[in-house]
């Protein structure tokens, strides 16, 4: 028979002796949990476990008995503990070997006599008293009758035919065989498992965006560990009907039915609250998996929460699911896939045309937003059409409706279906922002612009009366930015900045275009452009302050710009929002806002010269040439002219190059602009350095020398002093380049001009290792490649051509190994900045 806590330490430590030799076995493992359960009454149960042994495989039987006495103790004051440890023993505990087998026979005692034994004798033995029984006696149970008994006697009834039980609830969706991937995410899934406490219940939120892949992803992962639930696994859609049969979220109340149900309850009690007091009795001490998908909220989790710490419940959510979070649950977040991992979905149904056209797939699944749900369907339709290429699919997927609208299932759009629930239950203030933030340019988000976009308009549309009782503007907007962040339609990236996922981004477009008037439409672009105005007018002030156009000031009253700490959180800044800020400058195009269109152009001088975005650079002058010529203004011509010049210089572009700088040199002399007739003279040689006319080039840059000069232009004449420097060493002429070059870093070190004067020390570093100062130059690049780094002078470009001249200083010592180093370093870089650059180093590495 089997024993229960009430048997007693006795019985409980033969049960635990039985069970306890193998530390591998899944009676050793849930023995664990019970001991964990126990010990959230007692500490000093933990202090028992496991048991000592006396050898190997040998359990103690004091570290035992110990244990057993302590979980008796506990059992009989703890109702967890007791719960916990009937399960267990009815589970593992072995039948009493004494037991005999069942059978349909009548028990019999184990002490009747023999029967070779005489018969008992007629009358009663003398000294003893006769059992007599007559009459209407009726004798229920287990009898005996003899003359003699010794020792005990045993009635060993018969065994109770076993209750009919429902099967092991196994109800888990089936996994999909195009499943790849998420091995990261599996990982963190475990490793988040493993990190939680014994004594309580776990809860795991998958949260994120429609179509990313959440039920899949947990439904593997819980098939994978099926073993590690021997009492079943339940599963409910909370998005499923509600109990009216209308679509909506599934009623707690519902889903418990269910649960009891499928636990074998034959009886289930009509409310919620008896209902969940019955889940968790019932659960207490199973080991059991529950995951509930597509939840909404935190209240509709909570009641379906088992009553077992030995037991799992994952929610999934497009929603973070905050409050659940508070009550302890692990969060987290499901991103796309990997794109290597997305163009193999793909091939699934695209087959051989995927590996014959690798471009093309990976600018689908980039168009895709490497969704799961997007990239299947994207994979479906090259299934179902054999004879389209992939090319084809991506330049569809590129116009219009993007994959949102164009990827359906029997009709049905089912992303922009997808991304319509999470959108349809935003609070107004945040659908609205939603909306707004829709019809900029741009993915990324500051949270002051964001206060600028949910303010305007909002108090007249409420009657004049202020959003949220009063609150002010950037409150307001946390509220609303805080709604989309918990629905997974925003993403956090850093302190106040947000991002859209490029799919999110079509879908809250499409909704602003249909929605916002033409008036709110131009609104909110305008406060859009005013803010990287306003913001690039201050990344500038803090990277380039000699770059400023004197009287072009911004106006006042404009968006309040995002505070820049200092030159790395400035050259960040523009950096991170480099898309927006071009997306800026073409609306400005597009909308006929001239002036804003060059200036902004203008503005973004840091950003052009530290990062060198080539096709960027050249695109925002053209379309900031033509504005400034519509708008009138000669200053921003003659600036487009010559900064957009540098662009094509720099692209390789010679001839259209020198051409821009003849045009502002012609402007500039009609003008009588010695400023920016010496800017268009300078670019004009260095363009002959480049292209070899070392004497044209030294002309050139001698006349704006004294252009600058004239006019007292310390800054201007400097750099000359620098061009001059870089026209002697290409010359071979060392010590006059060095000359050049140590009184223009002298002359910018006194301006404050960190940047320019970091790139003149890096120059005279490369002059002085050149001219054999072995020591001198090494250490000046050395110094610079430290500026280049961090600070007011960060800029990439430099870096790498810093790691060039040292890798030809180790080179030229005869140092192979650290020349190597830096050559690579350098190649790194340069690939992303100047592919042409990153060629020439790996015919360094090559010749090493």
């Amino acid at each position: 028979m089997r024993t229960s806590p009430s048997d007693g330490p006795d019985a409980l430590l033969t049960a635990l002796t039985a069970c306890g030799a193998d530390p591998g076995s899944p009676a050793w493992h849930d023995l664990a949990r019970v001991v964990g359960t126990a010990a959230r009454t007692e500490t000093a149960v933990a202090r028992l476990w496991p048991p000592a042994a006396a050898g190997p495989r040998r359990p103690d039987p004091a570290a035992w008995g110990d244990l057993a006495r302590e979980l008796d103790r506990v059992a009989a004051r703890d109702a967890a503990t007791r719960s916990a440890l009937t399960h267990w023993l009815r589970r593992h505990a072995p039948a009493s070997p004494s037991s005999p087998p069942p059978s349909s026979s009548p028990p019999s005692s184990t002490s009747l006599p023999p029967p070779s034994a005489p018969p008992p004798a007629s009358g009663p033995a003398p000294g003893r008293t006769a059992n007599a029984i007559g009459g209407g006696a009726v004798l229920h149970g287990p009898s005996v009758q003899a003359r003699d008994v010794h020792g005990g006697i045993h009635f060993h009834p018969p065994a109770e035919a076993p209750r009919p039980r429902l099967p092991v609830p196994r109800q888990l969706p089936p996994v999909t065989a195009r499943f790849v991937d998420r091995e990261a995410d599996r990982g963190v899934l475990d490793a988040l498992r493993a990190q939680h406490p014994a004594h309580a219940h776990q809860v795991l939120v998958v949260s994120g965006l429609a179509g990313v892949g959440k039920t899949a992803l947990v439904c593997h992962w819980l098939h994978e560990h099926a073993a590690d639930f021997p009492d079943g696994q339940l599963y409910a859609d909370l998005a499923g009907q509600a109990a009216d049969g209308e679509s909506g979220p599934a009623s707690p109340a519902t889903v418990l039915e269910a649960f009891l149900v499928a636990l074998g309850v034959s009886s289930v009690p009509a409310g919620l609250a008896q209902r969940s007091a019955l889940w968790r009795s019932i659960t207490a001490g199973l080991r059991l998996a529950v995951l509930l998908d597509n939840a909404f909220t935190a209240a509709q989790v909570r009641p379906l929460l088992p009553g077992t710490p030995a037991g799992l419940t994952v929610v999934t959510s497009r929603n973070s699911l905050t409050g659940l979070r508070v009550d302890g649950a692990s969060v987290h977040r499901l991103e796309g896939l990997p794109a290597a991992a997305a163009v193999e979905l793909l091939a699934a149904g695209g087959g051989t045309r995927v590996a014959e056209e690798p471009a093309a797939a990976h600018e689908v699944v980039r168009l895709c937003g490497c969704l799961p749900l997007t990239v299947g369907l994207a994979s479906a339709q090259l299934a179902v059409r054999p004879h389209r290429s992939v090319s084809a699919l991506a330049g569809s997927l590129s116009r219009g409706q993007g994959a949102v609208g164009l990827l359906r299932v029997d009709g049905e759009a089912v992303m922009r279906t997808a991304l319509d629930l999470s959108y349809d239950v935003l609070p107004e203030a945040g659908a609205r922002l939603y909306r707004r933030m829709g019809l900029l340019p741009t993915d990324r988000h500051d949270l002051l612009v964001l206060a600028a976009l949910a303010a305007d308009g909002g108090r007249e549309e409420d009657g004049g009366r202020e959003e949220d009782g009063g609150r002010e503007d950037g409150d307001a907007a946390e509220v609303a930015v805080d709604a989309l962040v918990e629905a997974n339609l925003l993403e956090e990236t850093g302190p106040g900045t947000y991002r859209f996922h490029d799919l999110v981004r079509q879908h809250a477009r499409r909704l602003g275009e249909e929605t916002e008037d033409g008036d709110g439409r131009e609104r909110a672009l305008r406060r859009f452009v005013d803010w990287c105005l306003s913001t690039a007018a201050s990344a500038e002030e803090i990277l380039t302050p000699g770059h400023r156009l004197p009287g072009h000031d911004l106006p006042e009253g404009i968006t309040a710009p995002t505070p820049l700490s200092g030159p790395e959180e400035a050259l960040a800044w523009l950096d991170a929002h480099r898309g927006g800020l071009m997306g800026a400058v073409r609306h400005c195009a597009r909308a006929g806002w001239h002036t804003s269109c060059w200036r902004l152009t203008d503005l973004l001088w840091p950003l052009f010269v530290r990062l060198r975005p080539s096709e960027m650079w050249i695109e925002a002058h053209r379309l900031g040439l033509e504005a400034a010529r519509r708008s009138g203004s000669g200053p921003g011509e003659g600036r487009m002219l010559t900064s957009g010049a540098i662009g094509l210089r720099d692209a390789g572009r010679y001839a259209e190059a020198a051409e821009w700088y003849r045009q502002a040199l012609e402007m500039a002399t009609a003008d009588g602009d010695a400023r920016q007739r010496a800017q268009a003279v300078s670019g004009l040689g260095h363009i002959s350095l480049l292209t070899g006319g070392l004497d044209e080039a030294r002309g050139h840059f001698e006349e704006a020398l004294r252009l600058r000069e004239s006019v007292g232009y310390h800054r201007g004449a400097a750099l000359s002093r620098r061009r001059l420097g870089e026209t002697e060493l290409a010359a071979g002429d060392l010590a006059a380049a060095a000359a050049h070059l140590h009184r223009a870093g002298a002359e910018l070190e006194a301006l404050g001009e960190a940047y320019e004067a970091a790139r003149v020390l890096a120059l005279l570093g490369h002059v002085l290792d050149r001219a054999g100062d072995r020591e001198g130059g090494p250490r000046r690049l050395r110094e610079a490649l430290t500026r280049f780094r961090a600070g007011s002078a960060r800029s990439e470009h430099w870096e790498a051509r810093c790691l060039e001249w040292l890798g030809t200083a180790a080179e030229s010592r005869g140092d192979p190994a650290e020349a190597a180093g830096h050559y690579t370093a350098a190649r790194e870089l340069f690939r992303r900045l100047d592919p042409a650059a990153a060629d020439r180093l790996d015919d360094r590495l090559r010749r090493l």
